[in-house]
């Protein structure tokens, strides 16, 4: 089953983590690759997951920000770790280890044209029947529109960033 969550509002990677923490809780294993976040950036999100154990591992795979708040870091060198973010995806789906797979922010990681649709598409037609995969982040293409099972779409409504409030660290990471 293919899950896509999409949307300019907050809740997308944290939708994909309590579908996880369901898997979890039926005694199955979850991977999570982030295409965007980085291991220079620690989240909320991170140190849960890690209470999982094997269960729910997290593999964050991103350089950070791309060409926003102060990145100085080359395109390229944003373009391979989504690249080889995405080879680990594809072994991942191979091993057959997973029952749920989320691919957080990749949507992003598609807009900024870091990997190619062709590629995603092509991870999606080998995916195993057992296995789930959960796409996430803005800017869906209609191609993965197409091929989802799910799609929901998070929309902003109000949020704080509108008035000038910064991220809060236990609210936005």
């Amino acid at each position: 089953m293919i899950l896509l969550i999409t949307g300019n509002g907050k809740g997308k990677t944290t939708a994909a983590i309590g579908h996880g923490v369901r898997v979890v809780g039926n005694s199955k294993r979850v991977l999570m690759l982030q295409f965007l976040k980085s291991k220079s950036w620690p989240t909320g999100e991170e140190e849960a997951i890690k209470k999982f154990g094997k269960q729910f591992e997290l593999i964050k795979g991103g350089k950070g920000f791309v060409g926003i708040m102060g990145d100085k870091l080359p395109f390229v060198v944003h373009k391979k770790a989504a690249e080889e973010t995405l080879n680990k995806a594809k072994k991942a789906i191979f091993s057959k280890k997973y029952n749920l797979i989320i691919l957080d922010e990749v949507n992003v990681a598609l807009s900024l044209k870091l990997i190619k649709i062709k590629d995603v598409l092509a991870l999606i037609k080998k995916l195993p029947k057992d296995t789930d995969l959960i796409l996430t982040g803005r800017y869906a293409p209609k191609e993965l529109i197409k091929v989802s099972d799910i799609m929901t779409e998070c929309r902003e409504i109000k949020h704080p960033y509108n008035k000038g409030v910064q991220g809060k660290k236990g609210r936005e990471y």
